[in-house]
């Protein structure tokens, strides 16, 4: 019961909610009426869907990235390093997490900036004459948003590696199997359920993410969290903003769902 009434209470009726919400629409006399009339505006308007789509091929990008960075990070922790060095090792990789998302992308701007960290080395070195703006562009968006959320594909990916007998890897070694035929046919095969779960988390905090995008983003990498804020927050037009976010978690749903089949992993397993 404690369990149901927490699903129910601040997950399934929030979201009738927003979905009855995205349904109204106000006519031209003022009148809220049941309309689709919030949806059609979405697909009539270029930015809207554009955007959209940008944002779950970035967020795609993003988690994909993030694999290929902790993964290795997990495995040296897990399986090369000392026992009496792993507790440490993962501590530090949880250290920069104590503070907040904002504190942590702040400091990337103070590195990045024009007036920043890199420039001022770059210009002592002399590799540079004049400072190069490293932010408010795709790329430092892309790179604040794989740091933002490695911390939560790395742990998944320990806990999977964690739990692999070496055996495995000794005798695939002793039987001639080459490096990338163990980490194909044995590695990646037994950490499936670790890395599917933490792609699925960092695939929905990426795409739900409004900080980072703001913060680190230019003028043209726009998110689409932001026109969500926009709807609600600077055109009071929360209707609108109930459908962009319905729309949103549709989104976020059949990428994860096709995921998963395409994995062909239990969701149920994956975030045992």
């Amino acid at each position: 019961m404690p369990i149901f009434l927490w699903l129910f209470l601040l997950i399934v009726l929030p979201h009738i909610e927003l979905f009855l919400m995205s349904l109204k629409y106000e006519n031209d006399m003022g009148d809220m009426v049941w309309s689709l009339q919030n949806y059609g505006e979405f697909f009539a308007e270029e930015i809207y869907w554009l955007t959209f789509i940008r944002v779950a091929l970035y967020s795609i990008l993003v988690t994909f990235l993030t694999f290929v960075i902790t993964f290795p990070i997990a495995f040296y922790i897990t399986k090369i390093v000392s026992v009496k060095y792993k507790g440490f090792l993962i501590i530090l990789l949880l250290m920069p997490f104590w503070v907040s998302e904002l504190v942590r992308v702040y400091g990337w701007m103070i590195l990045l900036r024009e007036s920043g960290v890199i420039n001022y080395f770059l210009q002592a070195l002399g590799l540079i004459d004049k400072p190069i703006e490293m932010l408010y562009n795709d790329v430092s968006m892309i790179m604040g948003l794989v740091y933002t959320s490695m911390l939560f594909m790395v742990v998944p990916l320990i806990s999977s590696l964690d739990g692999m007998d070496d055996s495995y890897i000794e005798a695939a070694h002793d039987l001639g199997a080459s490096k990338i035929v163990i980490f194909f046919k044995i590695v990646i095969p037994y950490t499936a359920p670790g890395i599917v779960s933490g792609s699925i988390v960092v695939f929905m905090l990426t795409l739900g993410n409004y900080l980072t995008p703001n913060l680190m983003g230019g003028k043209n990498s726009l998110w689409f969290t932001e026109q969500i804020y926009n709807q609600f927050i600077a055109s009071f037009n929360w209707n609108q903003g109930a459908a962009f976010g319905f729309l949103l978690l549709i989104l976020s749903s059949f990428i994860i769902w096709l995921g998963l089949k395409l994995t062909k992993q239990n969701l149920t397993k994956a975030l045992s």
